[in-house]
């Protein structure tokens, strides 16, 4: 009867488990009562998800934290959130600094996972939230459009190069011309199945229609930033996405002596901060609105990139206030001109 009764007492500990997620190998550290076990190791593909996931439902309560790691760990959080089994998905910023905090000299995949898990125990659950399908397809496609559009500008410039110089054939060109216009041509490709995911989905028709009247964003902008937009956890307010976007300033100060200049955190998403960048500067040449808000700025003593910045982070206000009211961009409430 006593050992019932302990085998049920061991049953109800709760138990925590981090994850370190690589690109072939997930290392796993579950931890109980203060103390991690030994290291144990999956690979990174389904059948072993499913290994991993089967382990984590034999302990019981256990509660699993993971870095946010782009493609290699969202089937992985998939698994785990369809199991039923309570999951942290964290900004690798967040566990970097966290185990500076536990003062870890080292680092090791097994010490990461340790980490995580040690995370998990302290701090305050956050459960991740899974996207929907569509919504993910769509970031998927707008960020392979925007991977593309990078290898196509890379490739503009090799052939400026190549043209530079008197010693490369017309065939070496010709060549790179061809490189040119095939990455174009993916890129066309890839942007009409994006508008043709987008316009099969009312919701997600209705955000991007709303984004395109926003003066500077257009189509491929648009598709940019509905990737990342809709992959924002709901419920967060404008600060909470600009702090998601790393457009919030980091302040440094110290003391009386120390007070150096604020800067960008960068420590959120970066494809949103790049997705906002083009939109940005087109608002400010077009919009009167917007260009009279660069002007305000710049008679304050704001350099160039810093009025882009803020424009970007009050644009990221403006969309936010869009979608929740469901009304399209009003200029006059991004800022008044003055009488």
């Amino acid at each position: 009867m006593s050992s019932q009764i302990k085998h049920q007492a061991q049953n109800t500990k709760k138990f925590f488990a981090g994850i370190d997620v690589g690109a072939e190998e997930l290392v796993l550290v579950i931890r109980r009562d203060g103390v991690s076990d030994k290291a144990r190791k999956f690979a990174n593909n389904s059948a072993d998800h499913a290994r991993l996931v089967k382990k984590l439902l034999s302990l019981g309560e256990v509660i699993v934290c993971l870095e946010a790691t782009g493609v290699y760990s969202f089937d992985l959080s998939v698994a785990i959130h369809d199991a039923g089994i309570k999951l942290m998905v964290i900004n690798p910023k967040a566990s970097h600094n966290f185990a500076k905090a536990l003062m870890k000299n080292s680092k090791s995949d097994a010490i990461d996972a340790d980490t995580l898990a040690i995370y998990a125990e302290r701090m305050d659950f956050v459960a991740w939230i899974r996207p929907s399908k569509e919504k993910v397809a769509t970031r998927s496609l707008s960020r392979r459009i925007n991977t593309l559009t990078r290898q196509k500008a890379a490739s503009k410039n090799h052939l400026h190069a190549l043209k530079a110089s008197g010693e490369n054939s017309e065939a070496v060109l010709a060549d790179a011309r061809l490189a040119i216009s095939q990455l174009e041509q993916r890129i066309d490709n890839l942007t009409k199945s994006a508008l043709g995911m987008i316009d099969k989905h009312p919701e997600i028709k209705q955000i991007f229609n709303l984004l395109l009247t926003c003066t500077g964003i257009a189509e491929t902008s648009g598709i940019a930033l509905i990737g990342e937009i809709l992959l924002l956890p709901p419920g967060l307010t404008p600060k909470q996405w600009v702090k998601s976007a790393g457009l919030d300033p980091r302040i440094f100060e110290s003391g009386k002596s120390v007070h150096k200049q604020a800067r960008l955190a960068k420590a959120g998403n970066g494809r949103l901060r790049a997705a906002l960048y083009m939109p940005a500067l087109s608002a400010k040449r077009h919009d009167r609105h917007i260009k009279a808000y660069a002007q305000h700025l710049t008679d304050k003593g704001k350099k160039p990139l810093q009025v882009i910045c803020a424009i970007m982070r009050k644009m990221l206000h403006a969309i936010h206030g869009m979608l929740k009211s469901s009304q399209p961009f009003d200029g006059s409430r991004f800022y008044a001109l003055p009488a």
